[in-house]
């Protein structure tokens, strides 16, 4: 897991970018069977969720579904993997985005 801070790396030559953060995540044991299924698939995994805030001061959380690598990639015979992985997917981002937690 990783994460890169994209207006602070822009501060660093003097270029002005509101708060926007890229959190890089994975498990191997999900994204190499993923993989197996269609290896063209790799260039977008680890999984990235894109955490950024407008000009009006909302805060937005975006990451691609699984069913858009699934077109992208014309994965074949993954459904139940693909969505495992939006379940999962779907559960973190409404963690992460409910003022309750």
């Amino acid at each position: 897991m990783a994460t890169l801070a994209g207006d602070v790396c822009g501060r660093s030559l003097d270029l002005e970018l509101r708060p926007t953060e890229l959190i890089v995540f994975g498990n191997p044991a999900v994204g190499t069977p993923l993989m197996q299924c269609q290896q063209s698939v790799a260039i977008d995994l680890p999984q990235k969720a894109l955490i950024w805030q407008d000009a009006q001061d909302r805060v937005w959380l975006g990451y691609n579904q699984p069913a858009y690598l699934k077109q992208r990639h014309s994965v074949e015979g993954c459904d139940e993997l693909l969505d495992r992985i939006a379940g999962v997917l779907d559960g973190l981002a409404q963690a992460a985005t409910d003022p309750g937690e």
